[in-house]
C-alpha cells in the first residue's frame, strides 16, 4: 500500500516576535499564506523500520531528518511496522518557506491515512508540535493566524488583499539557520514587537490593503546578509505591491498585481542579478 503526496510551502505575511519565553522559544504572532509550490513524498508500508531516500544528496536521510523523525514518532505512538519514504526535493533548503516542516507534516498526514486514521486531529497536532513550531500549520491547507511559538494555529478563509494577486519568490542561493536568526534577535531586545500587531494586520488584509507586512527577523538577517535588503528594495522599486523576507530567510517574496506581473518582475530580477539561486511565481 502506497501514497504520493505533494508537500507545499508557505510565506509569512507577518512574523511579529514579542520576546523570549521561559521554555526557550519565542512568543510570536504570524500570518501564514500557503503557497502552491511543492516537494513530493512517496510513502509505502513495507517490512519493519524506516527507510528514507531523497534525491538531494545535501539532505541527511538519517534519524536527524525531519521526515524520518515524523515517521519514527508516528510509528512509535501507534505501534506500527515499517515504512519506506522517498522525498523528492524541489524546494530550496533553509529558505524560510517551511518546506522541511511541510515534509514532516505531510509525512504524518500520509501515514495517518495509510494506517486508516488511528490518530484524531488533536493527537496529530500534538505530534506535529513536538516536531517543530511550523509543523502544525501544515496539517491543514488554509491561510492561518498562528500564535504561541507558532503551534497555536487558527485557520482563516481566503485573504481579500491577495485575491487575484501574483507572488514571486526568490531564494538567492544561500540559506539562513533558523536557530541562528532567533539567537541573534534575542541579543536585540529593542527590536521586539508588541502583541496585537497581528490582529490589526488581519483587519487591514481583510479590507484589501497590503500595508504593514513585517518580519522581526529581517533586522538580524539583513545585518549579516546585506544582499537581502538590496533585493527587497529592488522588488519594491520595480513594481511589487509589497515585499518581505519569509520566515528566517533567505527567501524574499514580492506580491504583485497578478501572475503576469510577477513573471515580468522575475525576468527583470534575473536580468539584474544573474541566474544564480532559485525563483518561482504563482497565482494567489
Amino acid at each position: 500500500m502506497s501514497l504520493v503526496l505533494q508537500s507545499h510551502c508557505k510565506v509569512n505575511l507577518l512574523l511579529n516576535i514579542s520576546g523570549k519565553r521561559e521554555d526557550g522559544f519565542h512568543e510570536l504572532e504570524t500570518i501564514i499564506q500557503p503557497v502552491p509550490l511543492f516537494d513530493e513524498l512517496r510513502i509505502e508500508l513495507v517490512g519493519k523500520g524506516i527507510e528514507l531516500t531523497c534525491n538531494d544528496a545535501r539532505l541527511s536521510v538519517g534519524e536527524d531528518n525531519l521526515v524520518h523523525r515524523a515517521a519514527s514518532l508516528f510509528l512509535k505512538i501507534i505501534e506500527g511496522d515499517g515504512v519506506r519514504i522517498h522525498l523528492q526535493k524541489n524546494l530550496p533548503l533553509a529558505a524560510g518557506i517551511g518546506a522541511g516542516s511541510s515534509n514532516a507534516a505531510f509525512t504524518l498526514r500520509g501515514l495517518n491515512e495509510l494506517f486508516d486514521t488511528p490518530l484524531n486531529a488533536d493527537e496529530m497536532h500534538e505530534l506535529a508540535a513536538c516536531l517543530g513550531s511550523d509543523v502544525p500549520f501544515f496539517l491543514q491547507d488554509n491561510p492561518a493566524f498562528a500564535t504561541g511559538r507558532g503551534e497555536i494555529v487558527k485557520p482563516l478563509g481566503p485573504i481579500a488583499a491577495l485575491r487575484g494577486r501574483g507572488l514571486l519568490l526568490i531564494h538567492p542561493g544561500f540559506g539562513v539557520s533558523t536557530m541562528w536568526a532567533y539567537q541573534s534577535l534575542a541579543k536585540m531586545p529593542e527590536v521586539y514587537g508588541h502583541e496585537g500587531q497581528g490582529t490589526a494586520m488581519l483587519q487591514s488584509l481583510e479590507a484589501g490593503e497590503l500595508n504593514g507586512l513585517y518580519n522581526s527577523l529581517e533586522t538580524p538577517v539583513f545585518q549579516k546578509h546585506t544582499v537581502l535588503p538590496i533585493l527587497k528594495n529592488f522588488l519594491t522599486e520595480n513594481g511589487a505591491l509589497a515585499a518581505l523576507m519569509s520566515g528566517s530567510g533567505s527567501t524574499t517574496f514580492a506580491i504583485t498585481e497578478n501572475r503576469p506581473t510577477a513573471e515580468a518582475l522575475r525576468a527583470k530580477y534575473h536580468e539584474h542579478f544573474g541566474q544564480a539561486g532559485w525563483s518561482a511565481t504563482v497565482a494567489l
